[in-house]
């Protein structure tokens, strides 16, 4: 038998090479229809899931509800608002620092800081007496030596004034006098328009108030000078022993020193360690205890470096 034909006779037949490969592929879909029908019939494992917890109560929260009491609503501070009578409001109010607190927080409607008959009132730049034209209702001439006609206060920072005078005096810090008490509308006026001739205005308004925002007008505020025994100038009186002494002991008189040095930014004028002003002793106490250094902060008001216009 030659190569061609033992080539033939290896070769099966075509029917017999188709065969094969079916009888293969159907017997393996028999095999998968038997185990899906088997998997199909088993059953299904159930999985227990664990029972719920029993809920946690969520404990009750008692909420203060009670509204924040108002000191206005007092009888006692309506009745001292009603007289005048400044130091019952405070009193009133549980005293100077309770005082400064509620105005300072907004929880003392009925106490208004503009009001100029008050001797809490505020005035600056931007805080002008109300109305511009006011006149305390009654003054009273110092008992110091004065350099000035302008020697009157109000009665009641007048005897403060003089019972500090004579503490300091007692101490050892020498004679205190006065320079400016009570200035009008009209001498404000003239006042102003001096410095303004001398200085200019923006040099007049550094040193001077405007004629209805200076605090002289109120009949709360004064300048000093030290008298030993001739009396001194305004610009002296800070680096005298008289001007140490108020500036150390003023606040247990009522007093305060209302320009300071580095509080130009608020206050709007160069430092004045002469220029005092009542604000009564429970105030000056809580001012001083405080660490306060202007009536801006003290109140809570905002700085009132120049005038709006």
């Amino acid at each position: 038998m030659n190569a061609a034909q033992s080539r033939h006779v290896a070769r099966e037949p075509l029917a017999v090479r188709i065969a094969l490969p079916l009888g293969v592929l159907f017997t393996a879909m028999a095999s998968l229809a038997t185990l899906c029908g088997v998997i199909a019939d088993s059953p299904v494992a159930r999985v227990e899931l664990p029972a719920p917890a029993a809920a946690l109560a969520i404990p009750t929260v008692e909420v203060d509800a009670r509204p924040a009491a108002d000191p206005c609503a007092d009888d006692a501070v309506r009745a001292a608002l009603d007289t005048g009578d400044d130091a019952g409001v405070i009193a009133a109010f549980g005293g100077g620092a309770a005082f400064r607190e509620a105005v300072a927080n907004g929880n003392a409607p009925c106490v208004s800081l503009s009001d100029p008959n008050r001797s809490w009132v505020v005035i600056n730049k931007q805080r002008p007496l109300e109305p511009a034209s006011f006149a305390p209702a009654s003054l009273a001439e110092i008992g110091l030596s004065a350099t000035t006609r302008s020697n009157e206060l109000r009665p009641e920072p007048k005897d403060a004034l003089e019972s500090m005078a004579t503490e300091a005096s007692r101490a050892g810090a020498g004679t205190i006098g006065i320079n400016n008490g009570y200035r009008s509308f009209g001498l404000q006026e003239s006042t102003y328009d001096g410095h303004v001739r001398d200085k200019g205005q923006s040099g007049a308004d550094a040193v001077s108030a405007r004629p209805g925002f200076s605090e002289h007008q109120s009949g709360l505020a004064f300048d000093l000078v030290a008298c030993d025994p001739r009396c001194g100038t305004i610009e002296a009186f800070g680096a005298t022993p008289q001007g140490r002494w108020v500036a150390e002991n003023g606040w247990r008189h009522g007093f305060i020193v209302r320009y300071e040095p580095g509080r130009t930014g608020t206050t709007g004028y160069a430092p004045e360690p002469w220029h005092i002003r009542y604000i009564g002793p429970e105030l000056a106490q809580a001012y001083h205890d405080g660490g306060f250094h202007t009536l801006e902060e003290f109140f809570g008001l905002p700085p009132a470096p120049d005038y709006s216009h």
